[in-house]
């Protein structure tokens, strides 16, 4: 099947994208939880192996890994509908979701810096999804 010129996005590809951004925020936001009920670890060979046997068990580590996969999917989807180019800017939004339930769920900190960078990504991704 030949691939369609300007493909733009409708609102059935917005919600692919953006379901697959929500759950990769979520997948990192998990994996962090898990890496937190571990704690810090060393790159010694020994040290990696131990972590990953421990890492391998933690359920925000499986559910991370778990949201990855069902948003590779639906990415493929929605790159299937719409041009890469519109699409991975959406990819951002997923940081300004993360700063913001870092922030609140693991007590980082949120500067002034950060609250602008996070503004020129909205109005950055605001731009581009018009265009």
């Amino acid at each position: 099947m030949p691939r369609e010129r300007n493909q733009t996005m409708n609102g059935v590809t917005f919600v692919l994208i953006l379901s697959g951004v929500m759950l990769n925020a979520v997948a990192q936001l998990l994996l962090k939880a898990g890496v937190n009920a571990i704690g810090r670890f060393g790159y010694g060979a020994d040290e990696l192996w131990g972590a990953a046997l421990k890492l391998a068990v933690q359920w925000p580590i499986l559910g991370g890994l778990a949201c990855y996969a069902v948003s590779l999917v639906l990415w493929i989807v929605a790159l299937s509908r719409v041009d890469v180019s519109l699409a991975y800017p959406m990819l951002s939004l997923g940081y300004v979701v993360n700063a913001f339930v870092a922030w609140y769920w693991f007590g980082e900190v949120m500067t002034i810096p950060r609250l602008v960078g996070i503004g020129i990504i909205l109005i950055g991704v605001l731009v581009l999804s018009r265009g």
